[in-house]
């Protein structure tokens, strides 16, 4: 069963801050396997390839069971894990993350690099943004024309998204219903419509809103 609702990064960006005159660039990316994950990586290396670091890590899946940490050379712990936990904290899925570091001269020490690489990642992430992916079935209502204004009326009033109307031998009313509200949404239709209208399931997606 695919995950009802879940948090993911926005989509591709990248937000820049500077630390005792270090620069760090975080990049962000949705990545479903491990291998787009590791493509943006090394993307983002060649893009950077004269830089001190490029951190990263990544947790993919519905129970994020791939996770991954890389210091890329800066001391063990510092960089790739803080930037993980960042990650999980917001409870995010499906998300890959490189940090680049620009060295400025000023060494951090272990725990200014902790609190560097942490504060690069949650900065990046209200910069870039977060959506909520909630799970819903595109549901289709046939109904006789003259039902249409009393449908239309009470589907925008109410907590289904519509989704849009076609016009055809009969009235095909969309909305965007989420799996366990199927069913209440089938008995109100038909209370709506003493009986006259026609409900059909079709496609599972994804509704995005920002957090």
């Amino acid at each position: 069963m695919p995950l009802s609702t879940y948090q993911t990064v926005k989509g591709e960006g990248s937000h820049e801050i500077v630390i005792q005159k270090s620069r760090f660039i975080a990049h962000f990316t949705r990545a479903e396997t491990e291998e787009e994950a590791q493509r943006f990586i090394e993307r983002i290396k060649k893009e950077h390839w004269n830089a001190t670091h490029n951190c990263s890590a990544y947790l993919i899946g519905e129970a994020d069971h791939i996770q991954k940490a890389n210091d890329d050379g800066e001391p063990s712990g510092t960089a790739g894990v803080p930037m993980l936990e960042v990650l999980k904290k917001r409870g995010l899925k499906d998300t890959a993350v490189v940090v680049t570091r620009y060295f400025g001269g000023i060494k951090l020490g272990a725990g200014g690099l902790i609190r560097a690489y942490g504060s690069a990642v949650s900065e990046g992430l209200q910069a870039v943004g977060v959506v909520q992916r909630t799970l819903v079935h595109t549901v289709h209502t046939e109904i006789d024309y003259h039902w249409l204004g009393k449908v239309e009326h009470a589907l925008r009033e109410s907590p289904y998204k519509m989704k849009g109307i076609d016009y055809l031998e009969q009235v095909d009313v969309q909305a965007y219903v989420e799996p366990d509200q199927l069913e209440s949404f089938h008995e109100w239709i038909t209370n709506l419509t003493n009986g006259q209208a026609t409900v059909k399931s079709g496609d599972e997606l994804y509704l995005e809103s920002t957090v």
